[in-house]
């Protein structure tokens, strides 16, 4: 799950989440270099992230979704 400013969005593998941070990226205008500088990653990271590489660190990940004022969730199944 990503939850962004209180909204829960579910996320059931590790390309949803890079489709939703491509779109995220997309929708502020920011290229992968820009989005790199400002999360404070690395180029690589973000390509990597963005074509859904299945070993990606977590704490990376939520550098970049706090950018956008998100962050990564678990929550039980209902």
């Amino acid at each position: 799950m990503i939850e962004q400013q209180g909204i829960l969005y579910p996320i059931g593998t590790l390309m949803e989440l890079a489709k939703e941070i491509t779109e995220m990226r997309k929708a502020a205008g920011l290229t992968q270099v820009e989005l790199a500088e400002r999360a404070g990653v690395g180029l690589r990271f973000v390509r990597e992230l963005e074509q859904g590489k299945p070993t990606v660190r977590l704490d990376k990940v939520n550098q970049v979704l706090a950018l956008f004022g998100c962050e990564l969730a678990v929550r039980t199944k209902p």
